[in-house]
């Protein structure tokens, strides 16, 4: 066992029953929680997190009744016996790992027409206009809190844990905008608490005292209008006096316009608001938010900020992440990079199958497994790029031989182009836990190696995987060839000077990543709390209501006029991904750059870049003209094994090059390599 976590490795006791250690498997919906065989595929996602050394696991959430508008619900004894499969399961890989269901009724952003709140108000992002409840309604919400924690008792689960933050139903009792009543559950503070408190003290009543209860605070809302700082600590003070074992701090309403989950968020940025709330409670406080290895997680706690760390995502991208952090195998752990990719795009995108881009099986357990192989094969991988890593490391970890070769002097292909965008150098992870596996799965690799047909056909590979990735796209422009015109690889690489006007010809990620760049100054904000609360208006000295209010963001941008354009005359962002895409735009909106669609390119001289802009002229007087126009797939090795009759298969790039989807050509590099 390590002894590098002792803060994360401690036990924590909570009376009745005891924690093994503060690693918390926070709550995360899946959507598995709606799928036909929900309880196996459920049981063996969290039994897999259970074996992987978790102390505690929240499920996903569950509505407590059908107006609470998630698919997935608890309130029937015949539901809470389906349940049981997950429990046993979890309780079976290890008899000591705590799992306790959420409860989640989400008012005014549920999916359903039968919707409800305190007031009727319509969310910024919800679908329907809720209901405003009345004195019958509000009671029936109690009783139906009360009796999910009770059917998640009967369904064998160790506690519950109630979500009264993020916009949810509780959350807008709570606020002032969202609850307009002039009843008891509205006006004063003491009456807009009213809700939560009758909640847990309900729930209490139904489950008796040996049952863990969380309660999840909006510590700090990010959202003007939201909860002042007196408010967050007199609520949790009195959800602690109605016997709640743990609080749990969360720092997001659903609406808020401050990133606090993307990448581009520093690790641990808002720990600091929970250590401070820490000091006036007596029970255990749950922190969370872009903590993802072992070391940031012990920092916090020693720090006194916090009693357990939450950790969702990160259990998505490794199971076995606190193993390895006990076994002192840091280096081996799959970072979350804090993409959302397959994970949030995927779960705030229409109930689509959360998954994750670093790790394709999490969520997949039941129907994709890396078994050892019966027959072992020598296979060669050409291109180290990331479905080249994906396909090597797997294949190589089913007991095949595996050869990696790649004309590069390093491995990670465009993730090397990723981790050099401000807002991602978290892709150094990544890279990182490729290299610690190419050695743990002693995968011979040849780097500055550039292969060709002849030099594999006389090497006897069984199978020849072409990962070569892509090659970017030149477009049919007049005058592309001009001194000021550049790639997007010559950009970022730094290769040429780049002037002071600057036109980006395409708006997909790339563009947008290479306009990060060049109109970036000073640190990043990643890596830099006091900048990160700087560039998006948070007061974390003061907390102000909400924690944003009166603090105008301060930013540092380049000195460079830059113009983004595409040819679409859809929404410049409108491809970038659903939970962080927002952010990248609102960043170069607030540095400056100037953004356009509809753009036809005329030609290119040294007047600069003459365009229609929505069929209309417009000159762009412009020094340097970067070129982010697509990319082609790169199969010429391909072609010239298939023509020798070598067993040659594409994967990544190579196969499908629109857009840089590393996430698609993880998953079907992992998928090709558990069949081989």
């Amino acid at each position: 066992m390590s002894t590098r976590y002792p803060h994360l490795f401690a036990p924590l006791d909570l009376g009745f029953t005891q924690l093994k250690n503060r690693a918390l498997m926070c709550s995360m919906h899946t959507a598995l929680e709606e799928a036909p065989d929900a309880s196996v595929r459920l049981a063996a996602y969290f039994a897999e997190r259970a074996r992987g050394g978790v102390g505690m696991i929240i499920t996903g959430g569950f509505s407590p009744n059908t107006e609470g508008g998630l698919g997935a619900k608890l309130s029937t004894p015949a539901e809470a016996d389906e349940h049981r499969a997950i429990t046993d399961a979890v309780h079976a890989a290890d008899p000591d790992v705590k799992i306790c269901l959420q409860i989640l009724h989400a008012g005014a952003l549920a999916g359903v027409p039968e919707c409800v709140s305190p007031s009727g108000v319509k969310s910024r992002i919800g679908r329907f206009t809720p209901a405003a409840l009345d004195e019958a309604g509000i009671e029936k919400q109690i009783s139906d809190f009360a009796n999910c924690a009770a059917m998640a008792q009967r369904a064998g689960y160790d506690g519950v844990e109630i979500i009264g933050s993020a916009g949810y139903l509780i959350s807008t009792f709570l606020v002032q905008k969202t609850n307009l009543r002039t009843d008891e559950w509205g006006g004063s503070w003491e009456n807009r608490m009213r809700f939560p408190i009758e909640v847990v003290r309900r729930v209490r009543a139904a489950v008796g005292p040996n049952f863990i209860v969380v309660f999840r605070i909006a510590a700090m809302d990010m959202l003007e209008g939201g909860l002042a700082w007196d408010e967050v600590v007199s609520l949790a003070q009195a959800l602690e006096a109605e016997g709640v074992n743990i609080v749990s701090t969360h720092f997001c309403w659903h609406e808020s316009p401050v990133p606090t989950i993307a990448t581009m968020v520093p690790r641990a940025a808002f720990a600091q608001v929970t250590g401070r709330l820490k000091a006036h409670l007596k029970i255990p406080l749950i922190t969370s938010n872009r903590i993802n290895m072992p070391d940031v997680a012990e920092a916090v706690l020693a720090r006194g900020d916090a009693d357990i760390v939450s950790m969702a995502r990160p259990m998505l991208a490794d199971a076995e992440w606190v193993n390895k952090a006990a076994q002192g195998r840091e280096d081996e752990i799959n970072t979350c990079i804090g993409c959302n990719q397959a994970c949030l795009d995927h779960a705030f995108g229409g109930r689509q199958q959360v998954t994750c881009l670093v790790n394709p099986r999490a969520c997949n357990e039941t129907t994709l497994n890396y078994l050892p192989t019966p027959q072992a094969k020598r296979i060669a991988v050409v291109g180290a790029g990331p479905a080249g890593l994906a396909y090597a490391t797997v294949a190589a970890e089913r007991g095949h031989r595996v050869s990696l070769y790649d004309a590069a002097a390093e491995i990670g292909g465009q993730f090397n182009i990723a981790k050099r965008i401000p807002g991602k150098e978290e892709f150094h992870e990544t890279l990182r836990y490729y290299r610690r596996m190419l050695e743990v799965r002693n995968i011979e690799v040849h780097l500055n190696t550039r292969v060709n047909a002849s030099m594999l056909q006389g090497l006897g590979f069984d199978e020849i995987i072409v990962a070569t990735g892509i090659t970017p796209r030149k477009p049919e422009i007049e005058g592309i060839d001009h001194p000021m015109v550049m790639g997007y690889l010559d950009a970022v690489l730094g290769r040429k000077p780049i002037g002071k006007r600057v036109a980006i010809l395409g708006a997909g990620g790339i563009g947008f990543d290479v306009a990060e760049l060049i109109s970036h100054a000073g640190p990043s904000a990643a890596l830099d709390i006091d900048t990160f609360a700087r560039e998006w208006g948070i007061d974390f000295k003061n907390h102000p209501r909400g924690g944003v209010t009166g603090v105008q963001p301060q930013v540092q941008a380049a000195d460079r006029e830059v113009y983004l354009m595409q040819r679409k005359t859809d929404p410049v962002g409108k491809t970038l991904g659903r939970t962080t895409g927002w952010t990248h735009k609102a960043t170069l909106a607030k540095r400056g750059v100037h953004m356009f669609n509809g753009v036809e390119y005329l030609r290119i001289d040294d007047a600069g870049l003459h365009t229609l802009v929505h069929g209309e002229p417009k000159l762009f007087d412009v020094d340097t003209v970067i070129v982010c126009a697509g990319q082609e797939p790169l199969r010429t090795l391909y072609d010239d094994l298939r023509a020798a009759g070598l067993p040659a298969q594409l994967v990544g790039g190579a196969f499908e090059a629109s857009e840089l989807d590393a996430k698609r050509a993880i998953n079907q590099a992992s998928r090709m390599a558990a069949e081989v």
